[in-house]
């Protein structure tokens, strides 16, 4: 991600609620992407679990291992790494009580790669302790996908033990700097370690990387207190949450700002700032203000508008995003978009471009992985059909997921492919109607402002309160606000001698209502 362009501005904004963090990256205010990080979360990508072999199958080359979750995890044989011998080598040590603690580089007698042509049954026993990674997340009825290559990620360096190899990041064009990265790496590098140089390395000094190596060889070495006398199924090194990684991987742009609405979070995210970037930590903001930070930002209105079946585009064009079980299809339509001074070539070629650039945002905002089928409007120029794909490339670019993509086909279809590692993000934007229950009948909406003053009136009866906070939809909310000086709302405040004050909340439904104290508390009635 660090073809980052210098005209966009990026900013991050966290809404930290009790029960999930959710984080939203805007370039120049808008929606990119959407990450949601629950409280208590198990089988991350990135944990390393000591698992137990349960199943072997050998028609899959393949065997099922016990890491805890409530479905057997799944490792193949190309999943096990070359170095896998010297993994399992290092295990027996590290669970046996007769040895001293030793580490990766302490290890003599190095034994060799397995046969990459092999089978699961030459290296795996059922009942076998294993040391594994969690490479992709549990998703639909599947249980997690599981790595014997155990990778330890830095902000600028990945730790690969018992991998003798050394690469840098592709994405680092100057065949200079990759040069001078190698082989500062290698002089720095212990014995049977290998690293990835990541793209945030670059013309990085060599103080700066030796340090983030050795506190990631410390990480490593951390691991071996955790598996004396261990029992599979247990957790031995934990991801750093959600959260945490995102700013690691993503920080290298130029932020605009870090909101966050949450002091211990806020503080939190200060010092992962000052460790990784500390010129850069003056972007982090505690965000104060009552009005919830996703409306506050205009976050909560695009998720709306950016997750349903149909995509708005410019100038009446949108997407029709449908999926199944095995791809996910998209259809592009100009909708009434006509140009009578262009001809259909023309006017097919300006709407499949500007739809580059959402399939491309919607990619990424919905983390959508697997195969994706793109049905754009019929063009007939070869030359046409590669602008369309040389640009669903360049706007995929930042995209941290890998992805291949093949260019259009005869028929104007388009073929993507996406790493998925963590399921889909999916978000309801349609609802059941909160008073009517999906029957299609209510009460009269003119009778909604008296219940609410009935419950207001209870309340303030009930609990003696001096300011009430009302969250209500906008629409409600403008209608009580009406008037500067003869407003519904001035009108409860002199009847019942206690300040009430309204907000908005673009995520209520429309006839749905909240009371709150002054310090936040919602008041149930």
């Amino acid at each position: 991600m660090s073809n980052q362009r210098d005209d966009i501005q990026s900013e991050l904004i966290l809404d930290v609620q009790s029960s999930e963090i959710k984080i939203a990256l805007l370039h120049n205010k808008k929606l990119i992407e959407l990450n949601k990080e629950s409280s208590n979360v198990e089988f991350s990508v990135g944990d390393v679990y000591l698992g137990k072999v349960k199943r072997l199958m050998p028609g899959l080359n393949a065997a099922f291992v016990d890491v805890g979750y409530k479905k057997d995890a799944f490792l193949h044989y190309l999943d096990l790494g070359a170095g896998f011998q010297n993994l399992n080598k290092f295990l027996h040590i590290a669970l046996s009580n007769k040895q001293h603690l030793v580490s990766a580089s302490q290890i003599n007698n190095i034994e060799p790669d397995i046969d990459k042509n092999g089978k699961i049954t030459d290296v795996l026993t059922v009942g076998q302790y294993i040391l594994v990674q969690i490479a992709k997340e549990p998703i639909s009825s599947k249980g997690p996908r599981l790595s014997c290559e155990i990778s330890i990620a830095g902000r600028n360096l990945v730790l690969m033990p018992f991998n003798s190899k050394i690469s840098v990041s592709q994405k680092i064009k100057s065949v200079e700097e990759r040069t001078r990265l190698r082989k500062l790496i290698e002089s720095i590098t212990p014995k049977n370690y290998g690293v990835i140089v990541r793209t945030v390395a670059e013309k990085k000094m060599v103080a700066e990387l030796d340090k983030e190596l050795n506190s990631l060889v410390e990480k490593w070495d951390d691991l071996l207190k955790n598996l004396q006398n261990a029992k599979p199924p247990k957790l031995v090194i934990g991801e750093v949450n959600r959260t945490t990684a995102i700013l690691r991987d993503i920080v290298n742009y130029s932020f605009n700002q870090i909101v966050i609405n949450d002091e211990e979070v806020y503080n939190a995210v200060k010092n992962v700032i000052e460790e990784i970037a500390p010129e850069k930590k003056n972007i982090v903001k505690l965000y104060r203000e009552p009005e919830p930070i996703f409306d506050h930002f205009g976050i909560e209105k695009q998720i709306k508008t950016a997750f349903g079946k149909i995509v708005p585009m410019k100038n009446g064009a949108y997407l029709v995003i449908e999926h199944t079980e095995a791809a996910h299809v998209i259809d592009v339509n100009s909708g009434n978009r006509s140009n009578s001074e262009q001809d259909q070539e023309e006017n097919a070629l300006e709407v499949n471009l500007i739809a580059a650039e959402e399939i491309a945002r919607q990619l990424r905002l919905r983390d959508m992985g697997g195969i994706i089928v793109v049905d754009f409007i019929d063009i007939h120029s070869e030359a046409n059909k590669k602008i369309v794909y040389e640009k669903v490339k360049e706007f995929m670019g930042g995209d941290r997921a890998k992805f291949h993509i093949i260019p259009l086909s005869k028929f104007c279809l388009m073929e993507i492919t996406r790493q998925r590692v963590r399921p889909e993000m999916e978000i309801k934007t349609s609802e059941v109607c909160p008073c009517c229950k999906g029957s299609g009948k209510i009460g009269a909406s003119i009778v909604l402002v008296d219940e609410i003053e009935n419950k207001i009136k209870f309340i303030l009866k009930k609990i003696d309160k001096k300011e009430i906070t009302l969250k209500t939809h906008p629409y409600v909310n403008a209608y009580l606000n009406q008037g500067l000086f003869s407003s519904v709302r001035k009108k409860w405040q002199k009847k019942y001698k206690c300040k009430v004050k309204t907000l908005p909340m673009m995520s209520y439904a429309y006839m749905e209502y909240h009371f709150f104290d002054a310090n936040g508390e919602e008041l149930l009635y």
